[in-house]
Order: C-alpha cells, then sequence, then structure tokens
C-alpha cells in the first residue's frame, strides 16, 4: 500500500488507538486477578438479592418504541431486539403507553467519560449528533470535562467544581450525571465526598461502568496509559497518573466496602453484554483475555462488575466497550472496516430512551 493512499495515511492515524488498547489493557502476564488476601469480604450474589431493582422490562418497552419511531432516520439503526441483549429471565414490561413527546423536567445528561477521552478528542472528532438529536425533545446533552489519566479520587472534584458552578435551580434538579467506563467511579466517588452537590443532581447513570474495576487493570501499569498522549492532536496532561490503579478491582471493591453511596440519590445502570460476534477486531484479544475469568465481557469489563450497588438495573446492550460510547465508525470508515469492526451502534436513540425512562421513572416511582 503506498504511503500516500488515504486508506494508508488513515490506518496509520489510527495506529495509536490500536497501540493504547492493546498495550494498556492487553498487556502479558498472569494470573488476571492474582491471589492476595488483602480484600473485604465479597460475594456475588443475583441482583434480586443485592438491593437492585430490575426493570429491564419497561426500558425495553422505551428503548423499543425509540428505535421504531425514529428508525432508519438516525444513524447505526439496529431493530431492538439486536440493540439489547436478552439475560436470563427478563421482567415482563408494564404494558403501558410509551411518551415520545417534549420532555416536561427537560432534563440534561452530563455525561463523565473514561480514560484517555481528552487525549483523543481532537482524533475522533465527536460529531455532536446526540445532543442535536435529544435537544429536539427539549433534553439536553454536555460533556464534563475531567482528566484523561488522573485518579478517580482527583475527578471527582472536578465533577463537583463543574457541578457547583452551574446556576442553581429553584426546581427540582435536572442534571443526570451519565458515567461511561471510568466516568462511572468517579461519579461515585463525587456524590460520596462532596455532599454539596446532591440537590443539584436529579439521578446517576452507569452506562459500561467499571463500578467494581476490571482484572485488565491488574495486567496495566500506569506509565502505559501515557501512550494516550500521543493521539494526534492530544493536548492531555498526565494529571496525577492514577487511572490505572482506580479501575483495579481490588481499588474499586475496597472504595465501595468503604463508602456508602447517598440514598436520597437515584442510581441506574445499563450494561454492555455484547454477544461474541459483536466485538471488534482490534478488541478481540482483550476479550478473550478477560474470558479467561468471565467471557460475558464487553472486551474491557466483566458484565456484573457493571452495576451499581442499589441501582436500578436498565439492560444489557448488545455493543462492545467503545461501540456503545466512541463513534470512531462515523469519523474513521478505513479504521473501522479494519479494525472497530463493531463500532455502529444506535447511540442518539440510546440517549433519548434512558433519558426518557429516568424521567418516568422519577415521577412515578416513590423516593
Amino acid at each position: 500500500m503506498h504511503a500516500a493512499d488515504p486508506a494508508a495515511r488513515a490506518l496509520a492515524r489510527g495506529a495509536p488507538l490500536a497501540a493504547a488498547l492493546c498495550l494498556v489493557l492487553c498487556a502479558c502476564s498472569a494470573p488476571l486477578i492474582p491471589y492476595s488476601a488483602d480484600t473485604p469480604p465479597l460475594v456475588l450474589a443475583p441482583t434480586s438479592l443485592a438491593d437492585v431493582q430490575d426493570k429491564r422490562g419497561r426500558f425495553r418497552e422505551i428503548y423499543c418504541a425509540v428505535l421504531e419511531a425514529r428508525g432508519r432516520e438516525l444513524p447505526d439503526y439496529r431493530p431492538c431486539e439486536d440493540a439489547l441483549t436478552l439475560v436470563g429471565a427478563e421482567p415482563a414490561g408494564t404494558g403501558r403507553p410509551v411518551d415520545l413527546g417534549p420532555s416536561r423536567r427537560r432534563l440534561v445528561a452530563a455525561t463523565v467519560p473514561g480514560v484517555g477521552f481528552e487525549c483523543l478528542e481532537a482524533w475522533l472528532q465527536p460529531p455532536g449528533t446526540v445532543t442535536k438529536h435529544v435537544r429536539q425533545f427539549g433534553y439536553d446533552a454536555v460533556w464534563l470535562k475531567v482528566d484523561a489519566l488522573s485518579s478517580s479520587t482527583n475527578n471527582a472534584r472536578q465533577i463537583r467544581d463543574a457541578l457547583m458552578a452551574m446556576p442553581a435551580e429553584a426546581a427540582a434538579p435536572r442534571v443526570v450525571l451519565l458515567g461511561y467506563s471510568k466516568g462511572t467511579p468517579d461519579i461515585l466517588e463525587a456524590v460520596a465526598a462532596y455532599p454539596e452537590i446532591l440537590d443539584r443532581i436529579a439521578a446517576v447513570v452507569s452506562i459500561a461502568g467499571a463500578v467494581g474495576g476490571s482484572p485488565l487493570a491488574n495486567d496495566a501499569e500506569p506509565y502505559e496509559a501515557e501512550l494516550f498522549r500521543h493521539f494526534p492532536g492530544a493536548t492531555c496532561k498526565a494529571g496525577d497518573g492514577g487511572a490505572v490503579d482506580s479501575l483495579r478491582p481490588a481499588t474499586r471493591k475496597a472504595w465501595l466496602a468503604q463508602h456508602s453511596l447517598p440514598r436520597g440519590l437515584r442510581y441506574y445502570s445499563l450494561v454492555t453484554f455484547p454477544s461474541p460476534q459483536r466485538i471488534s477486531s482490534i478488541l478481540k484479544s482483550s476479550y478473550n483475555k478477560l474470558a479467561r475469568v468471565d467471557a460475558r465481557n464487553d472486551s474491557q469489563l466483566i458484565f456484573y462488575d457493571q452495576v451499581v450497588p442499589t441501582s436500578a438495573l436498565m439492560g444489557y446492550l448488545n455493543a462492545d466497550h467503545l461501540a456503545v460510547a466512541l463513534p470512531i465508525n462515523r469519523v474513521h470508515t478505513t479504521i473501522a472496516s479494519i479494525a472497530v469492526t463493531e463500532n455502529a451502534y444506535p447511540r442518539e436513540a440510546l440517549v433519548e430512551a434512558l433519558l426518557r425512562f429516568v424521567e418516568e421513572d422519577l415521577a412515578t416511582t416513590p423516593p
């Protein structure tokens, strides 16, 4: 392939993405979860025994209604049965009609991204189509800026500062904190550490959230995350360098054991649970490596490590860890065809559906 070929140049620009993902998350050593007695007592139990409400039936009704109504006018359309993964015995839907009209509460999805997002933002060139779509219905969507490579404790303070800088509202709060990947533990640490922000938050939603950490982080060193700083156009700083440690299962489980989440807030969990055929080729190695612990993973996180304690389980998404949030396929088509092969996912419809679900749940379910 000639160096002047546009496809070659595009693939070269994507090389840092492949390198960062594989070296940070696929380093070779064993075992993924080493022996250690330095752990809080743990138990793996069904959600019904863990103070998690299973509300998948109603979310499916809403998501399916949005997908059917919007259809192929939105990019990356999938039929509902392919957008969601049916896991175990899912509760039946309510049968109630789904309101697809203007939002009454005008919720704002304020997303906290995962590791490295600030570094790759210029390369990714997010098109802003989610924000444009939900604004048609009275909602809004924004990104909250946090350090790409810092610890959850550091980023929790940044979340606190961003929320306190927003004008206080006399009516019910409208901000829905949406945590993607490491953004979820960043948010959980913020709500636990800074009670002054609680009356500014309507709800917390985790999507592919690293609630319990990832065994892959046990295999990574903090300096390897520095690869994100070599993305084309990256201007991100090293921060406190604590991102990798914040994703280790021992770190996350210890934090959960030592901290209680404020009971006045509503928490929701959206879990990525793709079929193996929905894993992009570039993520196969990390998927297979994590499958040594549990094959029910999205290439970075096992499905049960994505559920926030005391939350409402909204659904399981048939998308890998990148597809659910990062529209690489729409910006870097050559890289998508070669490496990020399963990146297409109806993200606009997903965010509309989750906002409609949260708005309805806040209005109909007692706190």
